[in-house]
């Protein structure tokens, strides 16, 4: 039920739809025997907001897994019904049409199959544009996206579930973000893009991002946690902790990535609040769909922010 990165940086011009496909792709076969998604950039006016579109199938009878934290998502449940269990304990059953804010914590879920879930992953600036309510406070929850949409988003499931291609799916759902888009303040768009350059340095530290935005350390704060789901400390770990992931799974050894780390025991732990898997299931028990989103060095926990030139809001 993770969200699927971009694997390449985004322009600020419009291109044409591009569909990636992990494992076999082929969203007309009879059964799905192995998990496979299918993703594809946004493109178009929707780009400032929405980071991808992916589909996911698997047709076990029961299908388990692992999510690491990860931005928001829109999740149409095309068929299997389940629920998550969060790092509190929290266990929440699907909706047939869910939002899921950005996770503090890697989270669990257990599917009764056929599992086939569309998704949106939302770029930080698309949650704020579009569901509107303070991440930090529903990071740990499933929201029906009906109360979001104004009892739009379940009407769709029908038409989705009919689709042929990834494409089509994506077709349908956009006339209706683009109807509940909304302006984000110049300033949040700054903080944003701030929060996405700090998070990709090596030195992290939250008096280093606090120097970076024009405004106070308690305005920042706030932000973070409506936009990102936590403040800049958790932000921190977080980001640490993904790119120790990512360097594992790569093939480097735990000791070169817990260098940034107060020792290595301090680093699996980490690796493991937030992805939900040790150094060694990294290497040799990987969820197919984790493993999509630790493959390339160019994607990181946060998404590119849009240029300013790009309108993020309504018409």
């Amino acid at each position: 039920m993770a969200g699927i990165p971009q694997m390449a940086q985004d322009t600020g011009e419009t291109k044409a739809r591009q569909v990636i496909a992990h494992g076999r792709g082929d969203i007309g076969r009879a059964r799905i025997d192995v998990p496979e998604l299918l993703y594809m950039p946004a493109t178009g006016p929707l780009m400032p907001l929405v980071e991808s579109y992916y589909l996911y199938r698997y047709d076990a009878e029961i299908v388990d897994g692992v999510e690491r934290v990860d931005t928001g998502q829109i999740r149409f449940m095309l068929r299997g019904e389940g629920e998550l269990i969060f790092s509190s304990g929290n266990r929440e059953a699907s909706l047939p049409v869910m939002v899921n804010g950005p996770g503090a914590a890697a989270a669990r879920y257990r599917v009764r199959g056929p599992f086939h879930c569309f998704g949106i992953s939302l770029r930080p600036i698309g949650w704020r544009s579009l569901i509107g309510l303070p991440a930090n406070r529903v990071s740990a929850s499933v929201i029906d996206a009906d109360t979001i949409f104004d009892g739009e988003a379940t009407p769709l499931l029908a038409s989705l579930r009919r689709a042929e291609t990834l494409e089509e799916m994506v077709a349908i759902v956009e006339p209706m973000l683009l109807r509940h888009r909304r302006r984000v303040p110049e300033a949040h768009l700054a903080l944003c893009r701030a929060v996405r350059e700090w998070g990709a340095s090596e030195a992290l530290g939250v008096e280093a991002l606090y120097a970076m935005v024009p405004m106070s350390q308690r305005q920042a704060t706030r932000l973070c946690n409506e936009y990102f789901g936590g403040p800049p400390k958790l932000l921190e770990r977080k980001f640490r902790a993904i790119r120790a992931a990512m360097r594992i799974y790569q093939g480097a050894r735990p000791a070169v990535a817990a260098a940034p780390f107060f020792d290595q025991s301090h680093m699996i732990h980490e690796v493991k609040h937030f992805t939900g898997h040790t150094p060694t299931s990294l290497r040799e028990a990987i969820d197919p769909v984790l493993a999509s989103t630790l493959d390339n060095e160019t994607f990181h926990i946060l998404p590119e922010v849009f240029p300013e030139s790009v309108d993020p809001g309504g018409d």
